[in-house]
């Protein structure tokens, strides 16, 4: 299958219209018929504002960024961003051609 490999960097704790931002982009993205996403939170990490955030046994809440990843077809993808701009919300994001598929077994 051929489509879109996109990616969005979030901080943890972001939050848009009473939900978590991570899980408003995995909602955004199944209204926007991408088929499947995935969230990963990073032990350590840095920006654009180069404050390095590490994880650390006491933190209760912790402000590192997660990545939001999606493979879907080209029309999702711009169905999707195009649902993210309406609401003004501005996010960093990767987006690149990719190719998928299953292995036989």
């Amino acid at each position: 299958m051929q489509g879109e490999f996109l990616k969005f960097y979030v901080p943890q704790m972001a939050r848009h219209d009473g939900s978590l931002m991570y899980e408003w982009l995995l909602e955004e993205a199944h209204a926007s018929g991408v088929s499947g996403g995935s969230v990963f939170r990073a032990i350590a990490g840095y920006g654009r504002h180069g404050k390095l955030h590490e994880e650390h046994f006491f933190e209760l809440a912790g402000d590192l960024p997660v990545a939001v990843e999606f493979f879907a077809e080209t029309d999702a993808v711009e169905r999707l961003l195009a649902r993210i701009a309406a609401v003004k919300v501005a996010l960093f994001y990767i987006r690149q051609p990719a190719s998928g598929g299953l292995t036989t077994g």
